[in-house]
């Protein structure tokens, strides 16, 4: 390997950079750990110069890199040479503190995890003397951190080193890591931090972009709220803050970081090379989420699109995510093949699912024409994500739709018919559920889905009384229906999970009622409410229309609802419900 000398170099005179560089050729024996030699030159530069120092030696015993730190850390690159991936990397880590204090950080054991080092070690160095030092080895895997322990030993005297146990704990920590590597890779998920700014609302939206994480199979393994400031251009949360996330990241062994807002290209490129992890924001998390609930064919077009639009003007900052196709989450679903296709191939492919989403848009329309022909009146189930409108949706049809407690559970619409208790036949439809920052060009993906709202004749609103935030999520829900345009429609808001809720209620009006849909407290009546909505403008009307007098019927068919016919001597006996004007065309016909 090239004897190069690593980091940061600023400011540091040349005799002294050739004495650092001198370390290259030094060579220890294989059952030395850090020779004499070794730490008596790593403290005397680190004396000089002020700053860390570090060195990485493979088990021969030769030293393999050289870097120096800028005065508040060390960059350790990422460096193997065993190949086998079961295995510890080859090589260990010794580096100065030069603040005289040996004890490891956490960012040091957290490159020890995240690089699988043979060993991590700090020597304390005041006034170009070693004065204690530290050595941690990786240890077994524990299921509650969701990481290995490190085993740390010390503080030991420079000068005075155990060697040969320090090198046998290499071995025994190597067969400690290759026994449970297979299980662990089973059970490890994307280590995630997240990161979001501070708003003025009280409303945590880190805590919901956790549940987006966990939803998408990540591991959280911190949250980082950034005071509220100007946006970066560069780096979204300003390269002081950037700095101290890649130290966090290498604490904690993060594999990914995911901003709470959309990033730009430049953000997301210069991220990356700032943490040294994949970086994707809030939109391509919840993309992700998409990609891996799709199961109809509509569904999974409608998903790439989304996908699709995105990634476009983003090519530029997708630079570790195009190196490792299909490496994670943000990185899934039916577009990941096309990353690393240009610009015009990636528009090409928009067109294609553009049309190929209007021609079944065309079949939808058919549908829904055929549906309204019949005059079987629509209603909505829309609301926050995991409001329980799936849960809802199988008490009102005794169906069984999926429903569970996560985030984006029900993906692809479902309509189920039932009758209701006066004999109203009804469909009701279930939607994706909505959330804070929906992307917006989800929202043109899913267009021709989401307009079974809009031709709704009602609207349950389905809340989840039992969060913190149901005001807001309220909200967030109204925006999305003024943008759909379906404001306009009849409404009701459902107050679902009082189950979970101790204390008062909201009363119940003719245009908002509390239910359980788990244990169906409050159903009936909301299928009664339902009923007169769908009714309200119609009258219940029984005749006797006479067989001379059949274009009566057909009138009753084609713009009424009819609810029973029975066929009589005299005539068919007709239960039905009309609007006010059909009635009077219908006496006109029956001449009375």
């Amino acid at each position: 390997m090239p004897k190069k000398l690593n980091g940061s170099l600023n400011g540091i005179k040349k005799t002294v950079i050739d004495k650092i560089s001198s370390l290259y050729d030094i060579r220890m024996a294989q059952y030395e750990y850090a020779s004499y030699e070794l730490i008596s030159l790593l403290a005397e530069c680190t004396g000089e110069i002020g700053r860390e120092i570090s060195v990485y030696v493979a088990r021969d015993g030769s030293i393999v890199d050289v870097s120096v730190g800028d005065n508040s850390k060390v960059s350790m690159p990422d460096m193997r040479l065993v190949r086998n991936e079961d295995r510890l990397c080859g090589v260990r880590c010794i580096h100065t503190h030069p603040n005289g204090d040996g004890r490891l950080s956490g960012v040091d054991l957290g490159t020890l995890r995240s690089s699988k080092l043979d060993s991590m070690a700090a020597v304390g160095v005041m006034d170009g003397k070693p004065t204690q030092m530290y050595a941690a080895y990786l240890g077994d895997f524990n299921e509650e951190t969701g990481s290995r322990d490190a085993l740390i030993y010390g503080p030991l005297r420079p000068y005075k080193l155990p060697q040969k146990a320090l090198i046998a704990e290499i071995f025994y920590s190597d067969d400690r890591f290759r026994s449970v590597t297979k299980v662990v890779e089973e059970a490890e998920a994307e280590r995630a931090i997240l990161v979001g700014m501070e708003n003025d609302e009280g409303y945590d939206t880190l805590e919901e972009l956790a549940e987006l994480a966990k939803t998408a199979g990540a591991n959280v393994v911190a949250k980082v709220s950034v005071r509220k400031r100007p946006i970066d251009n560069v780096t979204y949360v300003g390269s002081g803050k950037a700095e101290e996330l890649s130290l966090k990241g290498s604490e904690l062994e993060a594999d990914l970081f995911i901003f709470d807002d959309e990033l730009s290209a430049i953000q997301l490129k210069n991220l990356e090379e700032v943490l040294g992890a994949r970086v994707i924001d809030r939109t391509t998390l919840i993309l992700d989420i998409f990609a891996a609930r799709a199961t109809s064919r509509e569904g999974k077009l409608q998903v790439e699109l989304a996908q699709m639009r995105y990634r476009l003007p983003r090519l530029l900052g997708q630079g570790q995510v195009l190196s490792r196709l299909g490496g994670g989450i943000g990185t899934r679903g039916p577009g990941e093949k096309k990353l690393e296709i240009d610009r015009r191939r990636i528009r090409r492919r928009i067109y294609e699912l553009e049309t190929e989403l209007s021609e079944i848009e065309k079949q939808r329309g058919l549908r829904r024409s055929s549906r309204k022909a019949n005059r079987i009146p629509l209603v909505a189930l829309v609301g926050y994500t995991n409001a329980g409108k799936s849960t809802l949706l199988n008490r009102l049809t005794e169906s069984n739709v999926l429903a569970e407690d996560m985030l984006f559970a029900t993906l692809d619409p479902v309509v189920r018919q039932v009758t209701l208790n006066g004999g109203t036949e009804a469909l009701i439809s279930d939607t994706v559920g909505f959330i804070n920052k929906l992307p917006h060009d989800l929202v043109q993906a899913f267009h021709s889905t989401l307009e079974e709202v809009s031709n709704a004749d009602l609207i349950l609103h389905v809340i989840d009384y039992s969060s913190p935030y149901h005001d807001r999520q309220i909200a967030v829900v109204d925006d999305v229906l003024s943008e759909l345009k379906a404001s306009d429609i009849p409404t009701v808001r459902v107050f679902n999970k009082i189950d979970k809720v101790a204390g008062s209620m909201p009363s119940d009006t003719e245009d908002q009622l509390s239910i359980s849909a788990r244990n169906g407290d409050g159903v009936e009546k909301l299928l009664d409410l339902i009923e007169a909505k769908l009714n309200s403008s119609r009258t219940l009307i029984e005749l006797l229309v006479p067989y001379a007098k059949y274009e009566a019927i057909s009138l009753i068919r084609e713009r009424g609802m009819l609810l029973s016919e029975e066929h009589r001597e005299d005539g068919t006996f007709i239960r039905a419900r009309l609007d006010r004007e059909d009635i009077g065309q219908l006496k006109k016909i029956l001449d009375f």
